[in-house]
């Protein structure tokens, strides 16, 4: 069996085998014999995507470890009891044409192949709730589209490379709709959230199913301590994010610019990672209904009565009193901490709003009422200086490891991709800043990646050869090869570029497999 290790940066690597059986065979062996310092494990069409904890290396020594624990060829996956469900789908989708005539079938043929099927759920990724299902029907080996579609429905039944998914949210993806279903991929009043699983059987039917919505949890009625008055942008809660769970699917999420919110906590005595406001842009107003002590880091300046606050500095506000915070002349995104911290309720353990995965507190508008949790605060940390940030027009340089899908481009290519100055555009979003360059990148090949795990900081290159760097609540698996991320120290910055700016990309060596790769 081969193996190879694939750099994606001093935490991560991929591990790359022959096929989906070799690499849910690793993954069993992997789970069922840990190794020390190995975090998160995300399984994908053929490759494992390994991620170390703080103070243990992605290296070779690592690898050899994964190496050593291959299972014997012909090894099989022990299977638990057969769960199966019943899907019922509307065929309907844009893309049914296309399928069949992809497969040199009529229509009426692709929805009988589709229902006769069995499809069993290989590994969870992209979205909460997206599955990943598969079939030994060799006729569903179908190409991704060209381009893809920035809004697909919730619901949408789509195919792809052996694969067949059904969409949980609205969300961008480049996969063939065939149909809908008004079935419920993730619910968080279900237990396990996510109807689809590793292992589980779903077998598709004809017809609309009859859903009953589950009742909504009233929020509990507290003494409000802020309200927001006006927001250019609707406001989100952030913290350190729910790192661990990207094997689920679930994306960790968090803050964009982690120091920042970690800044501004310390200014008004929270622990660090305690949830605060995320404010894209601005302007935003805000009025205390309560005396509050907070703090604003970040992009922004806040004025009270026309007076400015120093930045990152905590400040007072009594029953009464508005707060002001301007569009900032420089970066993107600030935080505001509330000492005692805000009172919000955590989703699978954190506070974080996942605007792709629609995972957390929903994004806060104009009329919303923040709590205090009142929780025990210490004293405040002495300020620290707020670091420069760019603003539109300017050249913004970001450091990246080539890899893990570098060697699908020619030196050339790669050349190309390091050199050009890349615009930052307006459809940009935490999930992804979109780039755009005079000179696309282009391959030499149409081949099609199966679907793997990418690290926040992925420079993913689709079809239409304008590279799409991924933020925190992007996805956590992807079929377009990427050809480097960026260092995780370059994060914070990737976060607060915004519309305008370009951005140039430096490597500090040339692409290269990790050694125990030639020796699989």
């Amino acid at each position: 069996m081969s193996m190879k290790f694939l750099p994606v940066g001093p935490r991560t690597f991929l591990v790359e085998l022959a096929d989906l059986d070799q690499t849910l065979a690793l993954f069993d062996a992997l789970l069922a014999d840990p190794i020390d310092g190995v975090a998160e494990i995300v399984p994908a069409a053929r490759t494992l995507m390994i991620r170390t904890a703080p103070g243990f290396a992605a290296d070779a020594k690592l690898a050899a470890q994964v190496l050593a624990r291959q299972p014997a060829p012909g090894t099989r996956r022990e299977e638990g009891p057969v769960e199966t469900v019943e899907i019922p789908v509307t065929y309907s989708g844009e893309d049914l044409d296309d399928v069949a005539r992809h497969m040199g079938l009529t229509v009426a043929e692709v929805i009988a192949a589709h229902q006769a099927t069995t499809w069993q759920v290989a590994f969870c990724g992209f979205a909460p709730g997206f599955a990943y299902m598969t079939c030994d029907d060799l006729r569903f080996d179908l190409p991704r589209r060209p381009a893809p579609r920035t809004r697909i429905p919730a619901g949408s039944v789509a195919l792809a490379g052996r694969f067949c998914g059904i969409y949980p949210q609205e969300t961008p993806g480049g996969w063939q709709l065939i149909g809908t279903t008004k079935v419920p991929m993730w619910d968080l009043s279900r237990d396990p959230p996510a109807l689809l699983r590793p292992g589980v059987r779903a077998r598709f039917v004809e017809g609309a199913a009859d859903i009953h919505p589950s009742a909504a949890i009233p929020a509990p009625v507290t003494e409000p301590a802020l309200t927001i008055l006006s927001s250019a942008f609707p406001l989100v809660f952030q913290d350190e994010g729910r790192p661990g769970q990207g094997g689920q699917g679930v994306s960790a999420s968090g803050a964009l610019d982690m120091g920042a919110l970690r800044r501004a906590n310390r200014a008004v005595g929270n622990p660090s990672g305690a949830p605060a406001l995320e404010i894209t842009l601005g302007p935003v107003r805000l009025r205390a209904d309560q005396p509050v002590t907070l703090a604003l880091t970040g992009a922004a300046t806040a004025s009270v009565a026309g007076l400015a606050q120093p930045a990152g500095v905590a400040f007072a506000l009594d029953a009464g009193d508005e707060v002001t915070i301007l569009p900032p002349e420089t970066g993107m995104r600030s935080y505001l901490a509330l000492r005692g911290g805000f009172d919000v309720a955590p989703v699978l353990g954190s506070a974080a709003t996942d605007t792709l995965a629609f995972v957390g507190p929903d994004p806060l508008k104009p009329g919303a009422a923040l709590a205090c949790a009142q929780s025990r605060a210490i004293a405040v940390a002495v300020p620290q200086d707020q670091p420069s940030l760019p603003k539109a027009g300017d050249l913004v340089e970001l450091p990246v490891t080539l890899g893990p899908r570098a060697d699908w481009f020619t030196p050339a290519m790669i050349a190309h991709f390091l050199t050009q100055e890349w615009l930052v555009t307006p459809q940009s979003s935490r999930v992804g800043i979109r780039l755009e360059g005079a000179q696309p990148m282009t391959r030499e090949d149409a081949l099609e990646l199966p679907s793997e795990g990418t690290e926040t900081g992925a420079i993913q290159i689709p079809h239409s050869g304008q590279p799409v760097l991924f933020l925190a609540d992007h996805p956590l698996t992807g079929g377009y090869p990427v050809i480097a991320t960026l260092l995780p120290q370059a994060l914070d910055l990737a976060g607060q570029i915004p519309p305008g700016a370009r951005i140039r990309f430096t490597a500090a060596q040339d692409f290269a497999l990790i050694t125990p790769a030639r020796s699989a």
